[in-house]
């Protein structure tokens, strides 16, 4: 007969709940709560059997919590539900006005025409035997088509999303850094550029030696100084802004030490890479590159019939996501969450994908209470779940029929991802697999993890606002996450 104990510790306002014979995780709960770094914490935790919608331990798991990057479960998994592993984002490269086929000449001018997707010339997708980048191969496909001349100008089409990049709720500290590119409807080279610097001894001042790719007008202020072991230059600017200040400290006695930082117009970048592409291929572009945007800003834009010269296919959905979750782009989370709001609405915007994800999981019958969404990726402060909600949505992907691409795309612990260094010489290692989140002063894991028994169990495992450094609360939460297998 199953029996369930409730224990309340009265120095401790929330209660534990475990099922029988839970020793080993009740004892690792009561080592974090006595730890001197967690006394103004806030943590929580929430396991439930993938084959039942029954809690068999918790602590905290109707706290509303930051979740970080955790937030990605519930973006990519009700966006394989939604559009299905094999869905492919669209780019269509299109003209205006007339084609004269005889003298190979267009008329008019030459449009990229976004759909969202976000691996364009991505860094993920590159394969080591690839010579061309994309626009180059497109470059080739219109001369192929005998194309010779564009009287008019490339032009950048973002409009699939709405053009406010960065959701209102990221904070101005990561707006120009890599991890705050915002989702363009016309995204490209992970709309990331990289700022190589030389620095010398502790305290000396550091040089910019080089940008890649080469971003037109794009002005730096350098304030880098060397200290410390790691990267800790963070880059200031607005989207669309080409002015840039760059401060902290990156390790001394380093030659092409990279930073990177998020590209300030994703489209108008891709219009000029496209430009230069057709130019090189033979290819006249008459006019200088332009982004819709920019047009329909100085009114300079008219509506006029496009047809479609080449549709470009980005991979499935479901290799898309495998990166999402492996590596946490934030990038790829933000382009997916805009495009279920696109595919509704026919505009992609973060509030209304926000709510078509939560409203997907409370359909389901998620307990959505407590659960607050400001974006797809978990960059935003705003965000809040609870363990218990996050354990459901864990646990209802378990039994979906995209639970195998889910499951795989999650980090595996000492073995991948952000996990690849933790739980060594456990039970867990190779076995446990989550999504890993971290910002500062909040830090946490979701995933599955099978226990001695062979039972596979979902779990979700929060902390806020912890006394110590990142590293030790990582230390201290994998503690959990071992003993889960018990």
């Amino acid at each position: 007969m199953f029996v369930r104990i409730v224990i309340v510790f009265l120095s401790l306002c929330p209660a534990f709940l475990f099922s029988q014979n839970k020793s080993k995780l009740k004892d690792a709960i009561q080592t974090l709560n006595a730890d001197e770094a967690m006394k103004h914490a806030v943590w929580s935790v929430c396991v439930m059997p993938v084959k039942k919608d029954t809690i068999l331990a918790e602590y905290n798991s109707t706290i509303s919590l930051t979740p970080a990057s955790t937030m990605k479960v519930a973006t990519t998994g009700a966006a394989l539900s939604l559009l299905g592993k094999d869905f492919r984002f669209e780019t269509r490269i299109q003209y205006d006005g007339t084609y004269d086929s005889l003298s190979g000449v267009i008329h008019g001018n030459l449009y990229i025409t976004g759909g969202g997707d976000p691996t364009l010339e991505s860094e993920y997708f590159k394969k080591p035997d690839d010579t061309l980048t994309v626009v180059q191969r497109w470059a080739a496909l219109l001369k192929a088509k005998g194309i010779k001349k564009i009287t008019g100008a490339v032009i950048g089409d973002a409009g699939i999303f709405d053009y406010n990049m960065t959701p209102s709720e990221w904070v101005w500290g990561d707006l120009g850094n890599y991890y705050g590119a915002g989702a363009c409807g016309l995204s490209y080279h992970d709309n990331k550029y990289t700022l190589y610097f030389k620095s010398g001894s502790n305290g000396s001042k550091t040089t910019i030696t080089g940008v890649k790719p080469d971003i037109k007008d794009l002005q730096v202020v350098n304030m880098v100084t060397s200290a410390g072991s790691d990267d800790n230059a963070y880059i200031y600017g607005a989207p669309y802004s080409y002015y840039r200040i760059i401060q902290g400290t990156i390790p001394a006695g380093k030659t092409n030490y990279e930073v990177d930082g998020a590209i300030p117009d994703p489209a108008l970048f891709c219009a000029g890479e496209m430009t230069n592409a057709l130019n090189r291929a033979g290819i006249n572009v008459t006019k200088k590159c332009n982004t819709v945007r920019e047009l329909k800003e100085s009114i300079a834009i008219t509506k006029n019939d496009k047809h479609t010269l080449i549709t470009n296919f980005s991979p499935p959905l479901d290799s898309i996501i495998h990166f999402t979750n492996l590596r946490s782009i934030n990038l790829y989370a933000e382009c997916i969450l805009k495009y279920l709001s696109y595919k509704k609405s026919d505009l992609g915007t973060e509030s209304e994908g926000t709510k078509i994800v939560t409203d997907y999981w409370k359909g389901r019958g998620v307990d959505v209470s407590g659960f607050f969404m400001t974006d797809g990726c978990g960059l935003a402060r705003a965000n809040v779940i609870t363990t218990h909600t996050q354990t459901q949505i864990l646990r209802l992907m378990a039994n979906d029929k995209n639970y195998k691409v889910f499951y795989n795309s999650l980090p595996v612990a000492g073995k991948s991802g952000s996990l690849g260094g933790m739980c060594v010489g456990t039970f867990a290692e190779n076995n446990l697999h989550a999504k890993s989140g971290y910002m500062n002063r909040a830090r946490g894991y979701a995933g599955y993890v099978k226990n001695k028994k062979g039972e596979t169990l979902c779990f979700s495992l929060l902390a806020n606002n912890y006394d110590c450094t990142p590293t030790e609360m990582k230390k201290k939460l994998e503690k959990i996450m071992v003993a889960l297998t018990e």
